[in-house]
Parts: structure tokens; sequence; C-alpha cells
């Protein structure tokens, strides 16, 4: 998932992007409302953690114009004033939840989760593909009942993958969502990642990374459903 944190104070900001990565989410960090706004008319992020009190159009302002712009995407605000008024504000302008400071990132976490189990797609917490199972509540991945011993970025990107089962999903697909705005759209980190990924999940067992060349990757148990699914090659 790759979130944007919209925040102007620095320490703040590196603490709550800090929390976020080490969650395996793919996180941007904006310090102002028309830079956010920016942002989340150039890439589709799955939920947005927004600040009140920032320069330039505040959270209120940059909450309504992306509801007014035809955004759903999830949205939590974060303020010092945690006056009734100001959350009656924030929700009215189209905030989905709010969280005033001092706050845990335990708790942020937790709402974000919630958050994002309630978006257009209902989130299982565990996902099953063949034997291999995975618990998003957990960060974790077993296959075989064993558990994968894999780096947040593979278990992000692992979890991605999973969620789009059956889907061939293309290298800027998995860009966008797993990766933050400093990915390197020329690099091969991608290919990569799935190699590294394919070590880890199919060594030993009926392979379930599937690759359909110059087009994307997908994960799936062919064996399952071997009519709907597209032709594709398995790298070495």
């Amino acid at each position: 998932m790759r979130i944007l944190v919209v925040e102007d104070e620095p320490r703040i900001a590196s603490f709550v992007a800090k929390g976020l990565r080490e969650e395996a989410y793919a996180v941007d960090v904006s310090l102002d409302g028309d830079d956010a706004l920016y942002k989340a008319s150039i890439n589709d992020y799955d939920a947005i953690i927004l600040d009140v009190m920032i320069p330039g159009k505040d959270g209120f302002q940059v909450c309504s114009e992306l509801r007014a712009n035809g955004s759903a995407v999830p949205i939590i605000m974060l303020t010092a004033r945690d006056h009734l008024q100001d959350r009656i504000e924030g929700l009215d302008s189209g905030a989905d939840d709010y969280l005033p400071k001092p706050f845990a990132v335990a708790e942020l976490l937790a709402r974000l989760r919630a958050l994002l189990r309630r978006g257009h797609v209902v989130r299982q917490e565990a996902i099953r593909i063949g034997d291999l199972l995975i618990d998003t509540r957990a960060r974790r991945a077993t296959r075989g009942g064993k558990t994968l011993p894999l780096t947040t970025k593979e278990y992000a990107l692992l979890e991605y993958l999973a969620r789009e089962q059956g889907r061939v999903v293309d290298r800027s697909e998995l860009a966008e969502h797993v990766w933050d705005e400093h990915f390197d759209p020329f690099s091969n980190l991608i290919d990569v990642h799935i190699n590294r990924l394919r070590g880890k999940v199919d060594k030993g067992f009926v392979p379930l990374i599937h690759t359909q060349r110059g087009v994307g990757y997908m994960l799936a148990s062919l064996d399952a459903d071997p009519v709907n699914s597209p032709p594709t090659e398995n790298d070495v």
C-alpha cells in the first residue's frame, strides 16, 4: 500500500513515515497543502494521513478539494486542535477518521488498517493461495506451514500481488503501490525483488509467482483454474 503523509513538522512527518515503512507501506511526504493536492493528482494513493494545520491550503481545504474532484481515497486527519467543532469540520470536509495529537503510532496504524479494510473492497486479514498463507495484520507469510523470511519490501510486494491474485500486474502498477516517489522507473529493482521473492516463496514448491513476459507478474495457483489463467512463464 502507498500512503501520502501531509505534515509540515519534519520531526512528526519523519516519525510517522518511519512507523509506516516499518509496516511495509510505501510512503510519500508533503509539507504543504498545494504539494499534497499535486501529488494526489498524479499518484494513486491507498490512503492519506493529513494534518490540519499546514502551510498554503489547510487540511480542511485539501480534503474538500480532493472530494470535490471525485477522490474517494481514505483520509485520516491529524490535528493538535481537539475541539468538537474541529472534529465536525474535519469529518464534514470529507475525512474518514480524525486523530488528535499527540498520538501513538500504534493507534494510527490500527486506524489505517481499519480504513483500508473498509475501502472500495473489503480487505481480508488472511489471504490464502494454495498452501501460501498471508497474515496481513502480522505482516507475515507462510508456505506449507513454514514462515517465509521476507524483507519488508518483499512482504509488501507479495501482499500486493496476493490482493490482485489471478490478475497479471504490470511493473508500473507495482511501482505505483509498492514503491514511493523516489523509485527509478529505469531500474531493474522490481525484477530483482520478484526473483528474490520467487526464491523464497516458490523454492521447493509448485510455482505460484508467474511472469507474463512483456506484461508483468501474477500470483496464482494455476492448478486451481487452468482454463481462465493466462499463459505465463517462470523466470529462472
